[in-house]
């Protein structure tokens, strides 16, 4: 077994990996960027060091860097975690040259499953089931145009090399297929350095069902049995869950056997991915993943089999720990991806500073990856994952339980999360009968993306109380600071020359003022909402940013959590956001221009299709901006006449930045 390895990563993968290599008593050295200074996986290892600025194709992706620590540190073995480097063939053939071990496949087998093309013809070779599709290498598009008509509409564009929902188009008809192409390309290239692509027929309503594989170099594999990660956003997975729900276990066999000489054929050693589409009792061969899954927690936690582990023995030569009819399985598990990211605004990434992050508690049932703190940014730079959540019990309803519980409970300020859709879809009727496949989202999309509600009288008065007590504990501070500590000027208790003993509150809602007033009785507060009837709360305390108060006889805690005028209120799952009312404030904050059209996010443009003075209508596209590699389309919000184009192609632009200018026709 090695002494020392290296972990090329960042973020939960790269501490996921530092946890196991420490239980077994190996020493890590991790690499980081200049941003990642003082990240949580650079603390947590043995050894650290930067390899480069920020951007990762100036530091993660930098192998040559990276195999000089391995050789500085004396680290005998590299793990490459998932993303950057880890299905890189030449990467690990510079690890072969250099001495060290890559803990991952053989270098042909990262080729020839890197490639979704050559992938597809190796396993046509091996009798494994495929889509019916085009891998050819001819790229004109006269011939896929041609192939595509084969095949048959819809079909599905796909980048050869990468994965992740990058470089892929859904194309209905002939007549958007040009432009797909082009664009698939686009992304493709940007994102792997190979525009190349293939075509699929593209199934109606299949699920993404996937084998867990391990193989050894004494000839040994296995299948540590299958998950499903039918619930997707634009091809990239959301919730995963193992074992895969509803399936014949005879079906369940013959998949994981199908997975094992699909590995087998390509002679690979270590842990990997056979990911299959699954409809009407037939299955398919879509690609194999040479490396460990982000969502491999919930294998382990239906095996009780650490994967990180695994793969540490067979990297260093060993047999598999266990052959497959000693494996066994037991109970449900779910995953369910945290990430800073906007799903009102089409999942746009978010950045910012995590100002409160709070998981739920850790047992049996739950687990939680992450490779972020609270105090610590999410950046531009890298992939907006905060955490994973992981729950496990003995079946899949209880399971399911824990995880809508354990959603509710994860507290998150500072950045815009997806914690909320994660449990619209948890707590979804389809989801709970496992009416489930690859289209669930958009399906189900006014259920679990509904337009933001007005927020109810309970969180305003949660608010209100919020502001009122903590003017009361600013008072108290500066009585004992002022001269004349028992000045009524100074008190915070509601106290009026001549009047009942109340403070008015405006708080707004997005663009919407809401009025409160709060009367102090001698049990606590009577809270009038908009004239509406009062809301009494008694009991009332704040502890640091935990209110506790039973409203209208229920007894409530909520977090509410300031940063300035700002106030975020968690409780019993929701979140809401209010700002304390400034009139001055929101007088120098108002923007003139409707037609303002803004960067959503940090990114490059990639097109610009329209130019002063060109008339469009509602909806049509008018810029096209790549951000975190994919591509954003700029649309007309409504009809009118484009007045200023600030950027053109190749332009970097920051978040919040004029893209155009748009003069509204009058009622548009």
């Amino acid at each position: 077994m090695f002494d020392k390895i290296l972990i090329a990563n960042r973020g939960e993968i790269a501490c996921r990996v530092i946890r196991t290599a420490r239980r077994m008593g190996i020493r890590t050295v991790a690499v980081h960027s200049e941003a990642d200074a003082r990240a949580m996986h650079v603390e947590m290892a043995d050894e650290a060091v930067c390899i480069g600025p920020a951007p990762v194709g100036e530091s993660y992706l930098r192998g040559a860097a990276i195999l000089e620590v391995a050789k500085r540190t004396g680290a005998q073995a590299i793990h490459p975690g998932y993303g950057f480097l880890s299905e890189n063939a030449g990467f690990a053939a510079a690890c072969a040259e250099a001495g060290v071990v890559f803990i991952g496949p053989p270098i042909e087998a990262i080729r020839v499953m890197g490639s979704k093309a050559e992938s597809k013809r190796v396993m046509s070779q091996a009798d494994v089931p495929l889509v019916p599709g085009y891998h050819g290498e001819a790229q004109d598009l006269e011939t896929l145009a041609a192939e595509a008509e084969r095949i048959g509409y819809p079909v599905l564009v796909k980048a050869s090399a990468g994965g992740g929902g990058k470089g892929m188009r859904v194309v209905r008809a002939a007549s958007e297929f040009a432009d797909a192409v082009a664009g698939a390309k686009r992304e493709a290239k940007a994102a792997f350095g190979d525009d190349s692509v293939l075509l699929e027929k593209y199934l109606g309503r299949p699920r993404h069902v996937e084998i867990q594989v391990f193989c050894d170099t004494h000839g040994n594999g296995v299948y540590l049995f299958e998950r499903d990660c039918s619930i997707q956003r634009r091809h990239q997975k959301v919730i995963e869950e193992a074992p895969a729900p509803a399936l014949p276990d005879d079906l369940r066999r013959r998949m994981g056997e199908a997975a094992v000489a699909a590995a087998k054929a390509v002679n690979y050693v270590g842990a990997g991915t056979v990911e299959f589409l699954y409809e009407d009792g037939g299955f398919y061969f879509i690609e194999m993943n040479t490396r460990l899954q982000v969502e491999h927690p919930v294998t382990e936690k239906i095996t009780g089999q650490d994967l990180v582990e695994w793969q540490l023995r067979v990297a260093a030569g060993g047999t598999l720990p266990l052959m497959q009819d000693q494996l066994t399985r037991r109970g449900h598990a779910f995953e369910a991806r945290l990430y800073a990211e906007d799903p009102q605004r089409e999942f746009l990434p978010a950045i910012g500073k995590l100002v409160r992050l709070r998981p739920p508690a850790e047992n049996e049932h739950v687990r939680v990856d992450t490779g972020v703190r609270e105090g610590d940014e999410v950046t531009m730079f890298y992939d907006p994952m905060i955490a994973k959540l992981i729950v496990w019990d003995e079946d899949r309803d209880a399971a399911l339980r824990r995880l809508r519980v354990a959603l509710a409970a994860y507290e998150v300020v500072g950045v815009t999360t997806n914690v909320g859709f994660l449990g619209a879809i948890a707590g979804h009727p389809a989801f709970r009968a496992v009416e489930i496949d690859t289209g669930f989202i958009e399906r189900h999309r006014a259920d679990l993306l509904p337009p933001p509600a007005p927020v109810p009288d309970r969180g305003l008065a949660i608010a209100a109380l919020s502001v009122l007590l903590r003017r009361n504990a600013d008072a108290r501070k500066a009585r004992r600071a002022a001269s004349d500590p028992w000045s009524p000027w100074l008190s915070a208790s509601g106290w009026r020359l001549n009047d009942d003993n109340h403070h008015d509150l405006r708080l707004l809602d997005g663009d919407t003022p809401r009025s409160l007033t709060l009367h102090f009785r001698p049990d606590g507060y009577e809270i009038e909402v908009e004239g509406r009837p009062a809301i009494k709360a008694e009991r009332v305390t704040l502890e640091g940013e935990t209110l506790t108060a039973t409203i209208d006889a229920v007894r409530t805690r909520a977090t509410v959590v300031c940063q300035g005028l700002d106030l975020t209120i968690l409780s019993d799952g929701a979140v809401w956001r209010l700002h304390l009312d400034d009139p001055t404030a929101r007088a120098a904050e108002q923007e003139g221009g409707s037609g303002r059209l803004t960067a959503p996010m940090p990114g490059t443009v990639v097109r610009v299709l329209v130019e002063p003075g060109q008339t469009v209508e509602a909806g049509a596209p008018l810029m096209l901006l790549e951000a975190m590699k994919m591509e954003h389309t700029i649309k007309a919000p409504a009809a009118g006449t484009v007045s200023a184009v600030n950027f053109a192609a190749g332009d970097q632009v920051s978040e919040g930045v004029d893209l155009l200018v748009l003069d509204v026709a009058e009622g548009g």
